[in-house]
């Protein structure tokens, strides 16, 4: 008897463990078009959250990783299944982000020291 609850036990610990890892692995990451900028978006895939990072110099140093945090547009949204689509377009700095169940889109870019995204539309 003590095998089986052994065996339930062993099972529940990997679901857990599964489960962990399915919501450590939910961003999904994609540099800016613009082929003179040296920027790339996060977006957590599950509530649209975004963000994004570039390298900065700094002096006497190697340099610095400067991440704006999400601003107006591109907090949270409802809870969807999101990704993100570069336009292509050589000087665009901004990204697509858009809800594949919704079928809606937004355009994400940053303005000052925050990501900003467009109210969603089809």
């Amino acid at each position: 008897m003590s095998s089986w609850f052994s065996r339930v036990a062993l099972a529940l610990i990997l679901a857990a463990t599964c489960a962990q890892t399915a919501r450590a692995a939910s961003y999904e990451f994609l540099a800016a078009p613009e082929t003179d900028l040296n920027r790339v978006y996060r977006l957590d895939r599950a509530t649209g959250e975004m963000g994004a990072c570039q390298y900065g110099l700094t002096e006497g140093k190697v340099g610095a990783t400067l991440c704006y945090q999400p601003g107006d547009g591109a907090g949270p949204q409802a809870q969807s299944e999101y990704s993100l689509i570069a336009s292509h377009h050589v000087r665009e700095g901004g990204v697509f982000r858009v809800d594949l169940r919704a079928g809606t889109m937004s355009i994400c870019y940053v303005l000052n020291d925050t990501v900003v995204c467009t109210p969603p539309a089809k």
